[in-house]
């Protein structure tokens, strides 16, 4: 393979996993309607504490606004204010589901504990991590997403010998971005 073909190849799988983690921004990088939708969450129970500014449900939790859907054994959700500072979806795994944009396939995302940090403009999916959107997957123990930064950082477990980043991208995906317009020598 030549060494353009590899640069190609790298850019490629970057911005690739970029667009995967973009999607798992909550309401920051979904549907513009998703945003101005209702909250709406199910659960088993729910306890608020308001001294200590937070709300947890648990058993069989559902919630959605809009195109996004998130199922988990607990969600908690932290707030100094009125408003959500942290939430934290806790399964196994929790599963996070959403259209990032109307043209776009749905994004599937999968962790063991999925963390969204407002102050921080941050999402974590930790523990046996996992993003799927459009045949390409993104696998990890820790998958760190920086909103503002659009930083993606993927991480293994490096004290498990076995434990490795993987990217998985549709072969028909990498030809589609080597020939835009059907030309195949570049020219």
């Amino acid at each position: 393979m030549s060494p353009i073909h590899r640069a190609v190849r790298r850019l490629l799988a970057r911005s690739l996993l970029g667009s995967l983690l973009l999607a798992i921004a909550l309401a920051s990088q979904a549907l513009p309607e998703d945003r101005d939708q209702p909250i709406r969450i199910t659960a088993d129970q729910a306890l608020r504490d308001e001294k200590q500014g937070f709300t947890v449900y648990s058993g069989n939790v559902k919630m959605d606004q809009g195109s996004l859907h998130i199922d988990a054994e607990k969600i908690t959700i932290y707030h100094a204010e009125d408003e959500a500072d942290r939430i934290v979806a806790e399964g196994s795994p929790a599963h996070l589901q959403q259209q990032p944009e109307p043209e776009k396939p749905l994004m599937h995302a999968e962790a063991q504990i999925i963390e969204y940090f407002k102050a921080e403009e941050r999402v974590q999916l930790r523990d046996a991590a996992k993003i799927e959107q459009d045949g390409s997957i993104v696998t990890g123990d820790t998958i760190d997403y920086f909103i503002a930064e659009q930083l993606v950082r993927a991480d293994s477990n490096q004290s498990d010998a076995g434990s490795r980043v993987e990217v998985v991208i549709p072969a028909q995906a990498i030809q589609d971005k080597e020939t835009p317009s059907g030309d195949t020598d570049g020219n």
